[in-house]
Formats: C-alpha cells, structure tokens, sequence
C-alpha cells in the first residue's frame, strides 16, 4: 500500500528554517516522489501565512519571496482534498483541519511535531480506525525508508 502523508504545517516550516534538519528530509523524499502529499486550502492558508511571520523569515534572514516559493513548491507537491471544517477531535481547532484532511484524502499518515496529535493515545485510536497513524517525523522517515511501519 503507498504511503500517503498529510503534513502538519510545523515540519513544513521547519523545513524552510533549517533545510538540514529531518523535515527537509521529508521535503525531499516529498519531491522525489516517495510519498503522496495531501493538503487541503485551510491547510494551504495556514502555511503561507506562518511562512511569513516576521520572526521566520528573522531566524535565517529569508525574504518573503523565498517564503512564497516554497509554500508554492511544498504546494505543488501535493493533491488538493476539500474539507468542510465540521470535525471536532481534538482541544485545538487548527488539528481538526489536519485531521479532516487525513480523513478526506484517505491518508495512510500524518506527520507532526504536535504532541496532541502524536501523543494523544485516545486520538491514535480513533485514527487507527480509519488506518491512519500519527507519527512524528523521524518515525515517518523511517517508514519511507524501509517501506513498512515502525513500531510505536
């Protein structure tokens, strides 16, 4: 079955911060195709705008420009699902779009650094149901690597 990831928004601008770190490694398996990428227009919105907060761009001295074009190729990585912003899992709204998106596009992952979606045993559950696990970002890259789940 292939792996097909939603990506939280925190690992994409993690990647566009430090492109040495394990989310630009997602980036780049993203890029050579060894993973779908699904993301949806909420999701989308949310990247565009974190990208260009003033204190990101601050931290390598990057422009909006450079912020621009890398929301445009993270997004052109990826096919567009519609949710429609009525699923309410988790404390934070902004995980409900994440997980919505999962749903929606039959995702296999969800990748994040956000403990309550990759900690939160009560939400692993629910997602297992729909076969999808939510994993951190160093156990997803495990995953691509060896072509099968890593244990938890």
């Amino acid at each position: 079955m292939p792996i097909v990831a939603v990506i939280d928004t925190n690992v994409w601008v993690s990647a566009f911060i430090n492109p040495n770190g394990y989310p630009a490694q997602v980036v780049e398996a993203g890029r050579h195709g060894r993973f779908g990428i699904i993301i949806s227009r909420p999701l989308e919105d949310e990247l565009r705008q974190v990208l260009l907060r003033p204190r990101i761009l601050k931290v390598r001295n990057l422009s909006p420009d450079l912020a621009d074009q890398f929301a445009r190729n993270i997004i052109g990585l990826a096919a567009r699902v519609e949710i429609m912003g009525n699923l309410h899992l988790c404390r934070d709204s902004g995980d409900d779009v994440v997980l919505e998106t999962a749903l929606n596009g039959q995702a296999t992952h969800i990748v994040s650094r956000d403990g309550d979606i990759v900690r939160s045993l009560d939400l692993m559950r629910q997602l297992e149901v729909h076969n999808i696990h939510a994993i951190t970002v160093s156990r997803f890259l495990r995953e691509i690597e060896s072509g099968r789940p890593s244990p938890p």
